[in-house]
This record gives C-alpha cells, sequence and structure tokens, in this order.
C-alpha cells in the first residue's frame, strides 16, 4: 500500500502480539495486555484473550478516539487469531458494529494455511468455518489460501487448485471425505458437504505473500470488497476502479496453478505431452477397431 502511496496505518488489536514486526500508529497494549490478564485473574491464553476483548467492547471509547487522528488513512487491523473470537463469542462482532456505525466501511480477511486442501476433512473443516465467521460478522469477507508457493512440498492435491478455491461440487470430495471417516459418518459427511453447497457463499483467493503480483491481486478484491474503488482515499482513483475490474480470479487461480504445481521446465512440460501423445496411441492401437484416426496438431 505504502508503493501505491496510500496512506495507510495499522491498529494492533491483538493483545498476545509480543513480537510486532511492524510500526503500528494504536496498539490495544495502551489499554490492556493478554500477560497483564493473566497474571491478575489466573487464566489461560485463551480465556485471556476472550478477556480482553470483551474488555476493549466496554472501552470501545478509546478505539475511536484514537482512530480520530486518522481519520483519512486506510486502516489496517490486526486481530488475534483465536477462532472461537469468529465463530462464536460476540465482542469482536460487536467491536466490528460500533465502527460501522463510526462510518468505517470495513472488510474481514479470513486467512487460511493453504495446507488444509491437502486433507478432505480438514478442508471441510476449513469451509464450515469460513461460512460461520461470514454468518458471525456480516461482513463483506475475503477468505484466502496463504502460502500457497509452499503447498506442493506438503503432498498432492486429490484435485486441480481451482476445484478448491471456487468451492465446486463437493460430492467428488465426498469419496475422500469418507475414505478418512468409519461408515457411521457417512451421512454427517454428506449433510456438511449440503450444507456447504446450499449457502454457496464460501470461495477462496490464493496468497504467496513474498510475490507482488499475488499480494496486488488479493489487494485489488479488498478495494472491491469493501468500496475503496468506488471513491478512494486518494487522487487518481478511476485507474484503482479500472484495476480492480479487471480481475479475473479464475484466470488468477489457473496462473497459480501453472507457477506453483507445474513442477518442471518447458521443455519437461513438452516431454511429458509427447509422452502422452504416444500413451494415447498405444491405447487406440490395442482397440479393435476400424473407425478411428488420430490427428495431431501443433
Amino acid at each position: 500500500m505504502s508503493s501505491n502511496y496510500r496512506k495507510t496505518i495499522i491498529v494492533n488489536l491483538d493483545p498476545g502480539n509480543d513480537n510486532i514486526t511492524y510500526e503500528c500508529s494504536i496498539n490495544i497494549d495502551d489499554l490492556i495486555t493478554l500477560e497483564d490478564v493473566q497474571t491478575e485473574f489466573k487464566l489461560g491464553p485463551n480465556g485471556a484473550m476472550m478477556y480482553c476483548m470483551e474488555y476493549l467492547e466496554k472501552n470501545i471509547s478509546w478505539l475511536i478516539e484514537e482512530l480520530k487522528t486518522y481519520k483519512d488513512s486506510y486502516l489496517l487491523f490486526d486481530f488475534p487469531g483465536q477462532v472461537e473470537l469468529f465463530t462464536h463469542h460476540k465482542s469482536v462482532r460487536n467491536i466490528i458494529k460500533i465502527l460501522e456505525n463510526h462510518n468505517h466501511r470495513l472488510t474481514c480477511i479470513h486467512l487460511v494455511d493453504s495446507s488444509y486442501c491437502i486433507d478432505a476433512t480438514k478442508y471441510i473443516s476449513v469451509l464450515m468455518t469460513s461460512l460461520t465467521t461470514m454468518m458471525m460478522l456480516e461482513l463483506p469477507q475475503i477468505n484466502v489460501f496463504s502460502k500457497i508457493d509452499l503447498l506442493q512440498n506438503l503432498g498432492k492435491l486429490d484435485f486441480n487448485l481451482e476445484y478448491y478455491t471456487q468451492v465446486m461440487d463437493l460430492s467428488y470430495l465426498l469419496y475422500h471425505l469418507n475414505q478418512s471417516s468409519t461408515e457411521k459418518y457417512y451421512k454427517l459427511n454428506g449433510a456438511l458437504c449440503e450444507l456447504i453447497e446450499e449457502f454457496n457463499l464460501v470461495g477462496f483467493q490464493t496468497l504467496c505473500i513474498t510475490d507482488k503480483h499475488s499480494v496486488f491481486n488479493l489487494l485489488k478484491e479488498i478495494d472491491k470488497a469493501n468500496g475503496y474503488i468506488f471513491g478512494g482515499l486518494t487522487a487518481g482513483n478511476e485507474s484503482i476502479f479500472m484495476a480492480a475490474n479487471a480481475t479475473d480470479l479464475l484466470s488468477e487461480t489457473r496462473e497459480a496453478q501453472e507457477k506453483y504445481f507445474s513442477g518442471g521446465t518447458d521443455a519437461d512440460t513438452q516431454k511429458n505431452e509427447t509422452d502422452d501423445r504416444k500413451t494415447l496411441k498405444n491405447l487406440i492401437s490395442s482397440l479393435e477397431t476400424d473407425n478411428i484416426e488420430i490427428h495431431e496438431e501443433f
């Protein structure tokens, strides 16, 4: 964002963020810290985190006053990562509603480790978590498979990457899901797949944090979700509008598939295609028919 000349600040709302690697303009540690809560109330990290969010909700005037200093800035809120804060605990939801009432146009960016695509059970779990979060927060939400460049080192996908980002027909995944379950869970697996498909809300963007093109594509989606492209805070907003509307998620997913999962050079690809044609020829030659011809086009 800085390279795009956006006036941007980071708001740290994670009281357990001990090793902040960036400069934040507003820090919840000025209000409350996780360590202090654990020490004073003898709570574990999860219970203390919930207490901190409840405390921030009750003292939301502190945050509102701090934000007034940066009313002309693009805001990045860094929230804690505990999933229960976004699935059933209501303090974060209430904080978000208050911020919206103060004219903040918000978008939720839900980061998921792409390794969850490898296992069918974990993938379904991620879909359910994403869906629950979307329904709880009631915000425009962009779900992101992060570390996409590392995924090919963790195992082989059952389907191509587009299947997982677009959440295609889950009946194809049901076989793999049942393979890792006992028979008594087959009906439950089917019901979960049907539930996700009935809502038809969940999809994913891919992200490689070291690839500027990948980061920029994600930013374009965020700009569309929060309405920045329709009236940004900087001059030349029409160029942002054109760039964001030029986004093609399918082509970007296929680009990520080719970049991170193709495996090999162009020469390797040509060799594989030649081998495939030879295999096809041999297969057809073994058939007892006189009506098949093979035409090759290059």
